[in-house]
């Protein structure tokens, strides 16, 4: 199987002929938020059997990157969503919204794709108090890749997410500081100690900055995933690290 990472928690797993985008952040700015690395994904990144939304937080719920997907496409969402979201729910003319709590599966092809939990926030923050469970994703077909959202460690993260072959985990943001519900590169690399996958792409971090901030602790855009790298090495040697620049393919270990 393949990962392509196009930049904060976008990413493109193709497994068992089924392609899935997740989180698609598609625009140059967002609000005060600016792309300062990589180019934007191509219009084929566009193209996915099933599209995967985490959480309402616009940076992983983005309404104008949806719009952008072609008519039709799956996209799985958190409950609530819709009502939370107008514009998603104006969206669900266009789009085949599934709503989704953990513990559901939705199939694509000979893809299962089971929703499981994340600790985090899961309000549409700063609009409004409604809510929708934040989400992780595992992604079965020739290989299990687990797809964290936006997430802290919590407790039964293992039991949780199960055995996995390949982990894409959030190692940073989009600002000088990380609030709850994060990981940066250290609880990352804590996270693999519980998930013990075989191989771990660092994502969430690299790609968008607050406008006018480039000179404030700069270290937290540029450093962290070569960080969870060299974590990663001390505390799981046998996890197989893939720090991918922009845009950049890996193919991944399974266990078939």
């Amino acid at each position: 199987m393949e990962v392509t990472w196009w930049g904060h928690a976008t990413a493109t797993v193709r497994d068992s002929g089924v392609t899935v985008l997740t989180d698609p952040l598609l625009v140059r700015r967002m609000a005060h938020l600016r792309r300062r690395r990589g180019a934007l994904p191509p219009v084929s990144a566009t193209l996915a059997d099933v599209v995967l939304v985490s959480h309402l937080h616009a940076d992983h719920l983005h309404v104008g990157s949806l719009t952008r997907l072609p008519p039709g496409t799956r996209v799985v969402v958190p409950r609530g969503a819709p009502r939370a979201v107008p514009g998603l729910r104006r969206l669900g003319t266009l789009l085949d919204l599934v709503e989704v709590v953990p513990g559901d599966v939705v199939r694509t092809g000979p893809v299962r794709v089971c929703a499981v939990p994340a600790a985090h926030d899961g309000r549409r923050l700063p609009y409004g108090t409604h809510r929708a469970p934040a989400l992780g994703y595992v992604v079965e077909g020739e290989a299990r890749t687990y797809f964290a959202g936006d997430t802290g460690l919590f407790d039964g993260m293992a039991d949780a997410v199960g055995t996995v072959d390949v982990a894409l985990l959030p190692v940073g943001g989009w600002g000088p500081y990380l609030g709850d519900g994060h990981l940066d590169a250290g609880g990352a690399a804590q996270a693999l100690t519980r998930i013990s996958p075989r191989c771990a792409v660092p994502v969430h971090y690299g790609t968008y900055w607050p406008i006018g901030m480039d000179a404030i602790r700069p270290h937290e855009f540029h450093s962290p995933g070569d960080e969870f790298a060299r974590l990663a090495a001390q505390l799981t040697p046998h996890v197989r690290v893939h720090r991918l620049r922009h845009g950049e393919t890996a193919r991944l270990e399974t266990s078939v």
